[in-house]
């Protein structure tokens, strides 16, 4: 007996609908017959439409993120689904949070405007901007914006800031003597008319320093004259530093002396002019005033043909050689025995500047002490010692080398001095005494081994050494 087959037509919004177990009740049952169906006149297995429907929402799926994901290292699960390494899986609630792709599902995944957007890109890599044109129809459009040139505009400095700013550039200048630094720090200021007070300054801060601060001073002085200020500006400055003398003399008492040299070396170095002093003759009624103009004419009248006084200030003490040193400080030995003025024996040491070479003092002096012949240079010396050691112009150290330095030439001293062995003996046991030295450094102290001289029927006495 024939059986006819049934023929089942199958919609394709039926197909949709079918379920995803790829087996019938009846196959799950353990049947083995292939349940087939027949779409567009073809027979088709029921199975291959469940495959087929898998595959194409898998498929949906992988175009759907690739685009988003490509180079993320994603791969393919067996079913089609992807699965991202290292990355949570966005359907997730947390992968849902942490997920920063567009809700939407818009867009094909490429970077945001070409790779030109984000924070801190100015543009594609290699990309040149070109001068932007100005429109003519825009409301905001001036005629003269094309013409404007912008600058950077310093304002000029007052009083107090010129004060506070300028300060610290010229004790930074007292450090490392570089004129052109400060040149090149005052150029970028905005002095306006405040130049002529640079001098001004300068000079009032170098009345409270070192001979070599205003060594170093009438140098910035003549080096800033043609290039930050004029020779007008200098001789204002100078008219304002005699004017306010009376001011400065409060905190420095020498300063109409120390001004009147300031005005001689300027005038020496040509940054002001010869006839400055002249103009001044009897018009100056201020007495520190008509002090500073004496003092600048006597050093002026010291030189001939108007020469550059360049040792107005002396030499600062590491730029001195040792032998004019050693010259100084004999002259400064022989003014002090001849004056007795022991405070300006003190200033002259200090304004030498040469702390490290205090020792050549102590040397010298104790020297002289061993030269001479009476008790005036003994006692002078001494004095001028325990003064000096007492204000702490000289050190312990300088004081114990220039000791030592004696202990070590008394043989050769005694050559030409025979009772320096004696004299040196007592001069350093009146120091002890003084608190001068110290006993170890006393008891270094050499001293000569006495003679015996015996004659007949003197009973064998030991006769003091004699010479």
């Amino acid at each position: 007996m024939e059986v006819e087959k049934e023929h089942v037509y199958v919609n394709p919004t039926e197909l949709e609908n079918l379920s995803d177990a790829p087996f019938s009740g009846d196959e799950e049952n353990g049947g083995s017959e292939e349940r087939k169906t027949e779409i567009n006149g073809n027979w088709i297995p029921a199975t291959s439409i469940t495959e087929a429907k898998i595959n194409a929402k898998a498929k949906r799926r992988l175009r759907k993120n690739s685009s988003r994901d490509s180079g993320r290292g994603d791969s393919v699960s067996d079913n089609g689904e992807t699965l991202k390494i290292g990355v949570v899986v966005p359907t997730s609630p947390k992968g849902k949070l942490l997920d920063r792709r567009s809700r939407s599902g818009k867009g094909r995944g490429l970077p945001k405007k070409g790779g030109a957007g984000g924070k801190g890109v100015w543009g594609t890599p290699g990309q040149v901007y070109d001068v932007e044109e100005v429109d003519i129809k825009d409301p905001n459009y001036d005629d003269d914006q094309e013409n404007c040139i912008y600058e950077t505009v310093v304002l000029p400095l007052d009083e107090r800031a010129f004060e506070k700013t300028l300060t610290p550039i010229i004790q930074e200048y007292f450090e490392h003597g570089d004129t052109n630094e400060v040149s090149e720090m005052l150029k970028d200021l905005n002095l306006g008319e405040m130049k002529y007070s640079v001098p001004v300054l300068a000079v009032s801060l170098a009345l409270e320093g070192k001979a070599s601060h205003r060594e170093m001073t009438s140098k910035l002085i003549s080096d800033l004259c043609g290039t930050v200020v004029s020779k007008t500006d200098v001789e204002k400055s100078f008219d304002r530093l005699l004017k306010e003398l009376p001011e400065l003399v409060l905190d420095s008492p020498r300063a109409p002396q120390l001004v009147g040299q300031f005005i001689a070396r300027a005038v020496g170095d040509g940054i002001l002019s010869s006839t400055y002093i002249d103009g001044y003759k009897g018009t100056v009624d201020c007495v520190q005033a008509r002090a500073a103009l004496d003092r600048a004419t006597v050093l002026l009248s010291m030189t001939k043909g108007g020469k550059r006084i360049d040792n107005v200030w002396g030499s600062g003490g590491g730029q001195q050689s040792v032998k004019h040193l050693v010259k100084e400080i004999d002259m400064l030995l022989k003014e002090y025995l001849l004056s007795g003025d022991v405070l300006e024996a003190e200033r002259c040491l200090q304004e030498l500047e040469v702390p490290h070479f205090h020792h050549e003092l102590v040397y010298e002096a104790v020297v002289m002490v061993l030269e001479s012949t009476g008790e005036k240079t003994f006692k002078m010396i001494l004095d001028l010692l325990k003064s000096l050691w007492r204000s702490s112009v000289i050190t312990m150290d300088q004081m114990k080398r220039g000791y030592e330095r004696v202990y070590c030439e008394i043989p050769d001293i005694n050559l030409d001095v025979p009772h320096s062995y004696s004299v040196l003996e007592r001069f350093v046991e009146e120091c002890f005494q003084a608190g001068i030295i110290s006993k170890p450094l006393r008891d270094l102290c050499p001293s000569r081994g006495r003679k015996r001289f015996v004659s007949e029927g003197d009973g064998g006495r030991l006769k003091l050494e004699s010479y």
